[in-house]
């Protein structure tokens, strides 16, 4: 039986919207660390779930740049 934790089931946002989605809650604790380090604000870590029910139009949604940093 795997932890919820380790299931890619967790997304990033950050006060410009979401940031990354499908990580495990390791990885997106990584990435809450590194955008914090430059500066990003609001940053916090919820199910994908979650995030689907709270993005809005104009929320970032190219994960391609922020994820290859990590």
């Amino acid at each position: 039986m795997t932890s919820e934790l380790a299931q890619e089931k967790w997304a990033v946002l950050s006060h410009v919207g979401l940031e990354a989605t499908s990580l495990t809650h390791e990885e997106a604790r990584r990435l809450v660390h590194r955008l914090a380090s430059e500066g990003r604000h609001g940053l916090c870590i919820v199910s994908d779930e979650a995030a689907r029910r709270m993005s809005k139009a104009g929320t970032r949604t190219d994960h391609s740049e922020v994820l290859s940093k990590a």
